[in-house]
């Protein structure tokens, strides 16, 4: 993690100076203004019960109504690890770097458990549209941040594995996950082996608004967070060079249209509404 004077103005650039911190900031904006994700790990395991606990602290976070639509599977069987694992580092969107991961969480959405409860107290449920399968989603998000900020709390490394979704049937079958009951992420967690580096944000200009929406200039700020970051972190590699070639310049709006211009995902719809959720 960055041992900067200035995390902020490093993360956000100079229009971030003005709320840099001061000697009375607490620790935990530190954490966070300092924070990377991990991809490389040292092999020991976090123990199981070190787990538990970042769960329940993940668990303390808010939730929709104090609905407690989510649930975390920690997957400490060898065995299920490798089969999920499999998955992730197959294919053209696969992983390389999750196949030597030490422990894997899986953060899902549940919406069984409200459902379960309208049949124990005899009621309708009368919320059967897209906001039943929305709110178990953030509900579920929500207990990752909050586990991410424990995690690195207490001196591990972390990164979000958004790839589940790419076989969100298969691991379901591989969790036995019933219906309205689904992943929304994993989360590779371990004993960082290196220093994990401070990515560059945007601007918050482009991302942090007063009292209304605004994106007037967004072009030109785009182009000059591409090229601070080019110069701070160049991608050491351009993304689907058969299909759109070399670039003379590769920044990180070039990089995220590429990814983009190809399907990701467009089955997940389908396993949403065969799971029993109404998108409606």
């Amino acid at each position: 993690m960055s041992n900067s004077r200035t995390p902020l103005a490093d993360r956000f650039g100079a229009d971030a100076a003005d709320i840099e911190f001061g000697n009375d900031a607490p620790s935990t904006h530190r954490q966070l203004a300092a924070r990377g994700s991990v991809r490389k790990f040292r092999p020991d395991t976090v123990p199981y019960s070190i787990l538990r606990r970042l769960c329940a602290l993940a668990l303390c976070a808010p939730t929709k109504s104090d609905l407690q639509q989510r649930d975390i599977i920690i997957i400490d069987a060898p065995s299920l690890k490798s089969q999920i694992a499999a998955r992730l580092i197959d294919g053209p969107l696969g992983q390389k770097w999750l196949a030597d991961i030490p422990n894997l969480l899986i953060f899902c959405g549940n919406n069984r458990r409200q459902r379960q409860i309208h049949t124990l107290r005899d009621r309708h449920f009368a919320n059967d549209h897209l906001d039943a399968f929305f709110n178990a989603a953030v509900d579920a998000a929500i207990a990752l941040s909050a586990f991410v900020i424990a995690a690195e709390a207490e001196g591990l490394g972390v990164c979000p594995i958004s790839a589940v979704r790419n076989h969100a049937d298969t691991l379901s079958q591989l969790l036995e996950l019933p219906d309205h009951v689904f992943p929304v992420a994993g989360l590779a967690v371990g004993y960082p082996a290196e220093t994990p580096q401070l990515s560059i944000r945007l601007p918050l200009s482009v991302t942090v608004h007063r009292n209304a929406f605004e994106e007037d200039g967004l072009d030109a700020a785009i182009e000059a967070y591409d090229r601070r970051r080019e110069a701070a972190q160049p991608y050491t590699a351009q993304r689907y060079v058969r299909e759109f070639g070399l670039a003379e310049t590769y920044g990180w709006s070039e990089d995220k249209a590429r990814q983009y211009a190809r399907p990701e995902r467009a089955d997940f719809g389908a396993y949403v509404r065969r799971i029993g959720f109404n998108l409606d």
